[in-house]
């Protein structure tokens, strides 16, 4: 009866899903084994970063695992895809290596940050940033950032690893609990697992539909295992038989979370040292190319906007750095290995966001008894796969122009350290190359001027 209501009355529309709504949607699992592997994804960047400022800064542990899982579910709730939260790397670096810059200095550092970009968000500004970046310059910064993580975890795979000091020291043996030779078990289980991409597993299924059903089914349950998973709990395992005195030494329940207070001499060197340099590293790859890899990614979620994506990382970090939350933001690479290892929806990140809560309120601090002894070369190679995975997206680059900008923003991001210096030096040479083909092309110096997207 409805139904013939609504056709006898064009006007009729049907009603706009309620919060409610959508907010099922955006948690709602798209395969229960998919986005559990898929949570895992970015681990290999989240575990290094907070034990090393757990054992170099004193970092509270129990409380940003606490404000991190809060993070993770708010914004899989709000934006529906597997969003990462992961550590400010440049303010994280300098606290490693600068015992000076305590924790006061880091946490006015992340305030600083994030008043900014909330301020640059409410005001439109990230938005039009982001629709002038040509897109070659953004996968050069994709291209940088993929690369720079992929070498990081070729590091942690090779080396022993002392995070307290941030330095790689001899080459790992082959055996051991945190050999080389596991290391390199676990990165072939992965490509057996999870190949190039989710599309060539099933090529291959049907190109092989008439070899026999027993292979056939073998092959479906080696493909649906949730290879990042099963590799975190192996870690986990690990890590106990290798400390098992950590495990007796559990003191339960949470932390005690106090205001940081932060000096005047605090604010100016969290500032000078850990937001000038931070700054540049938010905005182009917590939001640009976190917008750009989602739109590439997920192309119906149009609510992933720079000035939204800007703004929850503000909003974040004002809240919980007060508190001594680490400075958290979004990242390309996080989307990308939590997206390769098989996360599709909001839901993805609220579980694990619900894990690091209920570890953060049941075991506080002493969970970092147990991640120092978490093999690091296991975390080397889900990071590695991440960095690999943000890496190809620059491969959609079609023309020599284009080639030339991501290599050259690349190249210089990399040496220099700097994606803030890559990303001037992808844009003077896009603008060049722009000029030498304005008169054969017609263009208009107007034209020039304006950093237009690539359709």
């Amino acid at each position: 009866m409805d139904s013939t209501l609504e056709e006898i009355n064009p006007h009729s529309q049907s009603p706009k899903p309620n919060f409610m709504v959508k907010l099922k949607d955006n948690l709602i699992f798209k395969s229960k084994w998919s986005e559990l592997n898929g949570a895992m994804g970015d681990l290999g960047t989240y575990i290094p970063i907070v034990l090393a400022l757990t054992l170099a800064s004193d970092l509270n542990l129990g409380t940003t695992l606490i404000f991190t899982g809060v993070y993770n579910f708010v914004t899989g709730a709000i934006y529906g895809i597997p969003m990462p939260v992961q550590p400010m790397k440049s303010i994280a670096a300098v606290a490693i290596s600068h015992p000076e810059f305590g924790i006061p200095e880091v946490m006015a550092a992340g305030i600083c940050t994030a008043g900014i970009l909330f301020v640059l968000g409410a005001s439109q500004l990230m938005q039009l940033v982001y629709k002038l970046i040509p897109i070659s310059v953004v996968r050069g910064i994709q291209l940088a950032q993929g690369l720079s993580f992929a070498m990081t975890a070729v590091k942690y795979i090779r080396n022993v690893q002392d995070f307290a000091k941030s330095k790689s020291g001899k080459e790992r043996n082959w055996l051991g609990l945190d050999g080389l030779l596991l290391a390199l078990i676990c990165a072939v289980f992965i490509l057996i697992v999870n190949g190039a991409g989710e599309n060539q597993n099933e090529d291959q299924e049907s190109t092989e539909s008439e070899t026999g059903y027993l292979r056939k089914k073998v092959r479906k349950i080696i493909f649906s295992l949730p290879s990042a998973f099963l590799i975190f709990l192996l870690g986990v395992v690990l890590a106990i038989i290798r400390g098992p005195k950590a495990v007796k030494g559990f003191k339960f329940g949470p932390s005690r979370i106090e205001v940081v207070s932060i000096s005047k001499q605090a604010w100016k060197d969290g500032f000078v040292k850990g937001t000038i340099p931070q700054l540049p590293l938010s905005v182009l790859n917590s939001v640009i190319a976190v917008c750009k890899l989602s739109t590439d990614l997920f192309p119906e979620k149009r609510e992933i906007t720079a000035t939204s994506v800007s703004m929850t990382v503000g909003l974040m970090n004002l809240i919980g750095c007060w508190l001594g939350a680490m400075p958290c933001c979004h990242g390309a690479g996080g989307l990308a290995g939590q997206y390769k290892f098989g996360g599709r929806s909001g839901g993805c990140v609220a579980l694990l966001g619900v894990a690091k809560l209920v570890l953060g309120l049941v075991l506080g601090s002493s969970m970092v008894k147990v991640l120092t002894q978490f093999p690091v070369g296991v975390l080397g190679v889900l990071l590695l796969f991440a960095g690999i995975e943000l890496a190809m997206c620059s491969r959609d680059m079609n023309t020599k122009e284009d080639a030339i900008v991501v290599l050259v923003c690349t190249a210089v991001s990399l040496v220099g350290s700097s994606a803030a210096l890559g990303f001037l030096c992808g844009i003077v040479v896009h603008l060049i190359l722009k000029m030498r083909n304005m008169g054969s092309d017609g263009q208009s110096c107007s034209s020039v001027l304006w950093f237009h997207r690539n359709p």
